[in-house]
């Protein structure tokens, strides 16, 4: 049994990839074909399922950046929007008991305010995978989306670590204390070496201290996962373990949507209600931007984040399926959840992909909705007077900027869109600016400056790389351009388009190593 559930998990995980959507879709869907065709639930899938959500919220507590969640675009605008959407959601849900009195309708105000509660979360995996492929997760929009995001995650913990419905013991009041192990915790980080030994390790703080700790003195395991990812968040290589259980985390999470599928069978009742649920995601997507606009974001930044937030949440699953183990909701709206997130999943992403199109077509009326006072990691810049600029101020961008400084003196500016780098390269004493060049509104409202002679694009992402290329084209700048590229296929379409040079660093990284040995090295035979 468990090698045909593999290969329904496989298979239609592939098919719903071909047409754009996640592959939990594909799980979802494999689920509900599974438990169609009689078949039997193979033992230990329900371990597997609870491992994929501890894991999930290890991980999210790997990445959490508490001073950044202070920020109050950040933390009002998470809480506001919670609020408001559950309040709109219970309404919805109350007009469609009015509306339609079925069985299915048929719930208390507690059921109607828990499924509200979960049809207000927007789904951190697919915002995360639809910003990398954009190559927007460290732009203003992306990380506030991000932020908003994490925020709502902590609040489904909330609810998860509330879910048992008791009181905890005096023991609970032991995890004060683990801020006494971080040092322990970091040693073991850094003990660990890597490979096989270091996913180990994290699996070991994951399951072992935070999981089954927080079990023995009576709280939620899930909720000690959180905590002890949060107590090693600040470690040097808190991301390396993020992206090393990455896989893991992932393969037991699809034992999670499997089981969701086969909890029972969807009727056309719940099919509908799924999509009248989908609906009501204009409504959803105009509360994020009527919230996040308040904080001074111009038009594009409030729509792209927005957009971002343009579906339901696996999180609001996870709710829905604490809350019908609790006996609070039924198993068929565990059903109408599944299919509600997969069909937002099929809206949301074509609206993603198409943004910037979106975006363009709605500009003169959202520009409508702007404040006068623009927030200031959001406002517009100016390269001044500079004959040289790097757009992306990496590793990468700022070797190059450091070499065109011996030609180029103090005529050289930096663009970077990331504060955090922009802080480090000021400190550095290059002159670095903030600034998207993969914004359009960076691109209206840039100067063209007569002086420039030579712009270098260095930023991590291909995508990126060619939007700026073709907007210097599309506004006229006459000046020389040079791209980095990571594959023949890319500098074959950064020339296609007017690039001068384009840098193959895989290839060309070997003969910049031995032009380094060989001025640094008297070889025999070098001239």
């Amino acid at each position: 049994m468990l090698v045909i559930l593999v290969s329904f998990a496989f298979g239609f995980g592939l098919a719903l990839t071909r047409v754009g959507l996640p592959p939990m879709v594909g799980f979802l869907v494999a689920g509900f074909i599974y438990n169609m065709a009689g078949l039997d639930k193979p033992e230990g899938l329900g371990l597997v399922a609870d491992l994929g959500i501890t894991l999930l919220l290890f991980s999210i507590g790997l990445k959490l950046d508490l001073r950044g969640l202070l920020k109050a675009e950040i933390w009002v605008s998470a809480t506001a929007q919670v609020l408001i959407t559950t309040a709109f959601m219970c309404g919805v849900l109350l007009l469609g008991q009015k509306l339609f009195p079925i069985p299915l309708m048929d719930m208390s105000l507690q059921t109607t305010l828990v499924l509200g509660f979960a049809l207000a979360f927007s789904s951190t995996v697919f915002a995360v995978k639809v910003l990398e492929e954009k190559g927007d997760l460290t732009a203003f929009y992306g990380r506030m989306s991000i932020g908003i995001l994490i925020m709502q995650d902590l609040f489904a913990v909330l609810f998860l670590s509330a879910s048992e419905g008791k009181a905890p013991g005096v023991w609970a009041l032991s995890v004060l204390a683990l801020p006494l192990l971080r040092p322990i915790l970091f040693r073991l980080l850094d003990m660990a070496g890597r490979g096989e030994l270091f996913i180990l390790c994290g699996l070991f703080l994951a399951l072992g201290v935070g999981a089954e700790g927080f079990a023995l003195v009576g709280l939620k395991p899930d909720l000690g996962a959180l905590v002890v990812g949060v107590l090693i968040a600040g470690h040097r290589r808190a991301s390396e373990l993020s992206k090393a259980l990455f896989g893991f985390k992932e393969l037991m999470l699809v034992g999670f949507f499997l089981s969701i599928g086969m909890r029972g069978l969807p009727t056309w009742e719940m099919l509908m209600a799924a999509l009248l649920l989908c609906l009501v995601l204009p409504m959803k997507t105009g509360i994020t931007h009527f919230i996040v606009n308040l904080f001074g974001l111009r038009a594009r930044t409030s729509l792209f984040a927005s957009l971002s937030l343009t579906n339901y949440s696996e999180f609001g699953l996870i709710v829905a399926a604490i809350a019908a183990a609790q006996g609070i909701l039924s198993a068929d709206w565990l059903l109408v959840m599944a299919m509600t997130i997969s069909i937002s999943f099929a809206v949301s992403a074509p609206l993603s992909t198409n943004s910037e199109l979106l975006y363009r077509r709605m500009f003169t009326w959202l520009g409508l909705f702007e404040r006068k006072v623009i927030h200031p990691h959001d406002a517009p810049i100016d390269l001044g007077s500079a004959r040289a600029v790097v757009m992306g101020m990496g590793r990468i961008g700022s070797g190059a900027y450091d070499e065109l400084r011996k030609m180029y003196g103090e005529d050289i500016c930096g663009v970077e869109h990331a504060p955090e780098r922009v802080d480090f390269n000021r400190g550095q004493g290059r002159n670095v600016i903030l600034g998207d060049a993969c914004d359009t509104e960076f691109w209206l409202k840039l100067r063209k400056d007569v002086y420039l002679e030579l712009v270098i694009l260095a930023m991590p992402n291909h995508q990126g790389n060619m939007y700026a290329a073709q907007q210097l084209r599309n506004f006229n700048f006459v000046c020389q351009v040079a791209a980095i590229a990571r594959y023949p296929e890319e500098v074959q379409e950064l020339s296609a388009i007017g690039v001068c040079t384009a840098y193959n660093m895989y290839e060309q990284a070997g003969a910049g190593l031995v032009r380094t040995a060989l001025e640094g090295c008297r070889l025999p035979g070098a001239s």
